[in-house]
């Protein structure tokens, strides 16, 4: 039971924009004094950019997790795979991109029948039309099983499957 939190908020923001491409995004939108609202408008623009809209392809978002495992691991992936992204947790381990890891095991822009994974990215699986839960529940599994093959990674879903 959590009886008291305390917060500790810095009266000076401190921007972190090593993440993905943000700071790409920030020079691209001719930011040149960073501020919260500029940040939260390029995280907008590349997500509007790489997501479908759900008013025209159902979706759930990101179908699954970005995994963190140790340090050790990630080098040993990464001299199995260079281009590997991974970005370090303050605690030691590292995030890796569940996204490039289905894209590489071939998902990305992949379709059967009205279930597939998204053509701008691999972590969202989509129903064009009529699939049905199982059909995308299925292509999720086989996903799943793709990335542990090849990466030896267990993905979790990030979605709830009732």
């Amino acid at each position: 039971m959590i009886l008291n939190v305390t917060f500790r908020l810095n009266k000076v923001p401190r921007f972190n924009i090593s993440y993905g491409a943000i700071e790409e995004e920030l020079e691209k939108m001719g930011v040149k004094k960073l501020s919260i609202k500029a940040i939260s408008q390029a995280v907008i623009n590349i997500r509007s950019s790489k997501l479908p809209d759900p008013a025209k392809i159902g979706n759930a978002g990101s179908f699954f997790k970005n995994p963190e495992i140790s340090k050790s691991k990630f080098l040993s992936l990464k001299g199995k795979f260079p281009d590997l992204p991974g970005y370090e947790n303050p605690d030691g381990k590292v995030k890796l991109a569940a996204g490039w890891m289905i894209e590489q095991c071939g998902w990305k822009g992949f379709r059967k029948g009205d279930a597939g994974c998204h053509e701008k990215q691999a972590l969202v699986l989509v129903n064009y039309g009529y699939a049905s839960g199982k059909e995308i529940e299925e292509l999720a599994e086989k996903i799943l099983q793709s990335v542990k093959q090849k990466f030896a990674i267990q993905l979790e879903r990030e979605v709830n499957i009732v």
